[in-house]
């Protein structure tokens, strides 16, 4: 067995950050988004954010053979392209963050930056008009800059297609491409800036098992018809990222 291996299956509370990842599956199945969500508050008490976050990224994998196939058929492809060609753009900005900034400040600016946005959505705001590509690629880069240091690029862009007036099934559908792609392509990204490492591969991998379980099980709990059920798990899922992601617990 590879040292890396054994040194990754010997994490303490590894047993409940494999939990986390199943449950975090589940959550993504089901919604398209909030993986990261769920799955690295409670990782990161037992593991650092450049561990956590690297890691997730590989673990996030499976989601191309799980969920990825059937959301393809529903998505909006040129919005998508351009969210996460931008986002990705943006990206080393935020791994260099997460390299070089305390964790208390990046928490600090995710938990704001999602209930700002957060706000008005629940306030019922709505945009009538299909934004231009300027307003969605600007979305997509503050999305990778708090993807790159956080791990957390769904917000944003999850209240962005929430804002619209797509149904249910074409809003997951379009998450699920933007979010398993993007985390995909960061790879390569975090290899070249020295954040991915042999210890964070093997940890990532260990997860991949419980966490494509639960991708499946969510996936089939999904309804397509269930619009209602579906905007107040999302609205839940972001509100819960701002509270857990404050420094003060």
């Amino acid at each position: 067995m590879p040292d890396d291996l054994s040194l990754a299956l010997s994490v303490p509370g590894l047993e409940w950050v494999a939990f986390a990842a199943f449950v975090a599956g589940v959550v993504y199945g089901f919604a398209g988004f909030g993986s990261a969500l769920v799955y690295i508050p409670m990782a990161v008490a037992f593991m650092p954010p450049v561990l956590v976050i690297p890691a997730f990224q590989i673990t996030a994998l499976i989601s191309l053979f799980t969920v990825l196939p059937k959301a393809v058929r529903h998505v909006d492809i040129r919005t998508s392209t351009l969210l996460i060609v931008s986002s990705l753009l943006s990206a080393p900005l935020g791994v260099y963050l997460l390299l070089t900034l305390p964790e208390p400040i990046l928490r600090w600016v995710v938990s704001i930056i999602v209930i700002v946005t957060l706000s008005p959505v629940l306030m019922g705001w709505r945009y009538h008009s299909a934004p231009g590509n300027l307003t969605t690629a600007s979305i997509g880069a503050a999305a990778g800059v708090m993807g790159g240091a956080t791990g957390l690029n769904g917000p944003i862009v999850i209240l962005f297609r929430l804002s619209g007036g797509d149904s249910a099934q074409t809003t997951r559908a379009n998450m699920v491409v933007f979010l398993t792609l993007n985390s995909s392509l960061m790879i390569p990204i975090m290899i070249f800036q020295g954040a991915m490492t042999v210890e964070t591969f093997w940890i990532g991998l260990v997860l991949l098992l419980p966490y494509g379980a639960g991708n499946l099980i969510g996936q089939a709990l999904f309804k397509p018809s269930q619009e209602g059920i579906y905007r107040n798990v999302a609205y839940a899922l972001i509100a819960l990222a701002a509270l857990v992601g404050l420094p003060i617990w």
